[in-house]
């Protein structure tokens, strides 16, 4: 007997229908949807899985009176409306687990990239100029490192930075009592009263929406390295220009922006600035998107599968 049906519209691995089907469920693996042809077809179904295509929002649920879970391949659940999902008592599956590897290795790369001037040095060197003094880098033994949310990515970070001989501390607005072998608990004001370098690993909400501002940084009391791959929408991108500008911020690497694509991206008032400030390396929100993580998400989000009622 089968126990529902499940449609796929976004690029998941193969892995993911193979469990799926192994579990007792049929699966429609229509990648190609797009979201007026799954509005058309989501009442047939019980569950549906996506990755970043479209916005699984009111009014493709209401589209879905059989609705039993929504699978996200990926970490974040910034592209459902989780209030309504709730509402209607319609399960969400999420695969953190399956990408925090690979983020917390992106976030490691570009904080020594940053360091240690990779990026200007290498485009210095091809162009003819072999500037030693201009290039000079920062050791990150003996640095304290904050981090910001301390779930799936945060810890993966600081499990990466283990080998470095760093200080790492760490703020979680949503739990207590995290300390573990790779991080220390400590407060907010910690973290901005002793930080050498910061890295962001929340979640896009309300709460969190632009929450990184100039006043924000304005707390920190030494120059920081930034690094955000968790989502753009959390920080006001002209306030990290601003702080660059002002040597409060030695260098960020940003793989998330509030924008992000083209042209979209290339229409916004501060990308020229961001594209030509040196001291910023960018990435088009790959922090998680691994050949390994591609399957690793599947497989977990598979796997979450088994405790749907």
């Amino acid at each position: 007997m089968s126990k529902g049906r499940i449609l796929i519209v976004d690029e998941l691995h193969p892995v993911f229908k193979e469990r799926a089907i192994a579990l007792g469920y049929e699966v429609d693996d229509q990648p190609l949807y797009t979201r007026e042809q799954t509005l058309a077809a989501i009442s047939d179904y019980q569950g549906i899985a996506v990755r970043t295509k479209f916005r699984i929002d009111q009014e493709l649920m209401a589209a879905a009176p059989s609705l039993k879970f929504i699978a996200r391949a990926g970490a974040g659940l910034d592209n459902i409306d989780v209030d309504y999902a709730k509402s209607r008592n319609i399960e969400l599956l999420n695969a953190p687990e399956g990408n925090m590897d690979a983020v917390g290795e992106h976030a490691t790369g570009m904080l020594l990239s940053l360091m240690n001037n990779l990026r200007n040095a290498d485009m210095e060197v091809r162009n003819g100029a072999w500037d030693r003094e201009g290039n000079r880098g920062y050791e990150l033994k003996g640095k304290t490192v904050g981090i910001v949310g301390y779930g799936f990515m945060g810890r993966s970070f600081a499990k990466k930075l283990a080998g470095f001989e760093v200080n790492v501390i760490a703020y979680d607005k949503y739990k207590t009592g995290f300390s573990d072998a790779y991080a220390k608990e400590v407060s907010m004001e910690e973290i901005v009263r002793q930080s050498d370098v910061l890295s962001l690993h929340i979640p896009l909400t309300t709460e969190t929406r632009q929450m990184v501002d100039e006043e924000y940084f304005f707390h920190f009391r030494k120059p920081i390295f930034f690094i955000n791959t968790a989502r753009g929408e959390i920080v006001n991108t002209q306030a990290v220009l601003q702080a660059i500008s002002s040597g409060k911020i030695l260098a960020a690497g940003l793989d998330v922006l509030e924008v992000e694509k083209f042209p979209a991206l290339q229409n916004t008032p501060w990308f020229n600035d961001l594209k030509s400030a040196g001291k910023v390396i960018l990435s088009p929100h790959v922090g998680g998107w691994t050949f390994e993580s591609y399957r690793k998400i599947s497989e977990v989000l598979a796997d979450k599968l088994s405790t749907v009622i």
